[in-house]
């Protein structure tokens, strides 16, 4: 198994040229290496060095009007259910275990709209 790689869905929120954010399905390619010996190898994506890692609690009906993400970060949904809509209208729902990689750091950004008590893990990253 070590050496061989595959690929895992992400979803990516970003900004274009004009500034206006819009979700996209990407995948990532992972490779399996030797990550906790001796446990058995496992499939590992390239490092993203990050700044800090922090949890945030949403609790149900809270409602962010569009906004610009503070940085680049990698966020986690562990439990509860939101939604996300970007400047070109799309809405997206997340439930637990969904994770996307946050890029809208300019223009108008995106709402969000926690449907439950939501608890996030968010990476922000360098």
């Amino acid at each position: 198994m070590a050496g061989e790689s595959t690929k895992i869905d992400v979803q990516r929120l970003y900004n274009d040229e004009s500034g206006e954010s819009h979700f996209i399905d990407e995948t990532m390619e992972v490779t399996a290496m030797n990550f906790a010996p001796p446990a058995p190898p496992i499939y590992v994506s390239d490092g993203v060095p990050a700044k800090q890692v922090v949890y945030l609690f949403l609790p149900a009906g809270y409602t962010g009007d569009f906004h610009p993400a503070p940085r680049r970060q990698i966020m986690t949904l562990i439990s509860g259910s939101l939604e996300s809509t970007v400047s070109d209208g799309e809405t997206r729902r997340f439930s637990p275990g969904n994770t996307m990689l946050v890029e809208d750091t300019s223009g108008p950004g995106h709402s969000t709209r926690a449907l439950a008590d939501c608890v996030m893990v968010v990476s922000q990253l360098d």
